[in-house]
């Protein structure tokens, strides 16, 4: 009995269940990850547009951009929404150009804004986001730096006393396909 047992156990365990694997099905495979991403922040006091005694009617900076040098990462992205937030402070309206560069400093793509002068009570703030798809994202893919242009409008005169503050916060939000 022992050995029909063993038997019967042995023929079981050797005549299992299987399925042809499809190992095709990996050249199938899609990933569609998101990837959110600080851009840019500042913080300009009202008296950072003072120098020398004088008021700078306008204020700017450049930075690097070196997002979409690696060309798979260039070619995975399929949509990127840029958001920028301004919060003034300032008893001053300003203008804020926010500019798309390439290696050669040539402007490839322009966002503007407009701030309006603080009054007592809340801080003004002013949203926007920019959504870079087909022929935009093209022209975003070439920018190597962005640069910011910050025109002070006219208004009350500022000096090294003068309160208050100009931020800027952004994110940038990629959208990326890996086949």
């Amino acid at each position: 009995m022992n050995k029909l047992l063993g038997i019967f156990i042995l023929i079981l365990f050797s005549t299992s269940c299987s399925s042809d694997l499809d190992f095709d099905q990996a050249n199938d495979l899609k990933l569609e990850p998101v990837v959110i991403a600080n851009l840019a922040f500042f913080d300009m006091k009202a008296n950072q547009f003072i120098v020398g005694g004088v008021e700078q009617p306008l204020v700017g900076d450049i930075m690097d951009f070196k997002v979409f040098e690696d060309e798979d990462f260039a070619d995975s992205t399929t949509r990127a929404d840029f958001f920028f937030e301004f919060t003034n402070t300032v008893n001053r309206a300003f203008i804020i150009n926010l500019y798309l560069l390439d290696d050669n400093n040539t402007r490839l793509y322009a966002i503007p804004f407009s701030v309006n002068a603080y009054t007592v009570g809340a801080p003004i703030m002013v949203s926007k986001t920019e959504i870079f798809e087909n022929a935009k994202l093209d022209i975003l893919k070439k920018t190597t730096k962005i640069a910011f242009a910050v025109a002070l409008l006219p208004g009350p005169p500022l000096n090294s006393n003068s309160t208050g503050s100009l931020k800027l916060r952004s994110s940038a939000t990629l959208y990326l396909v890996f086949q």
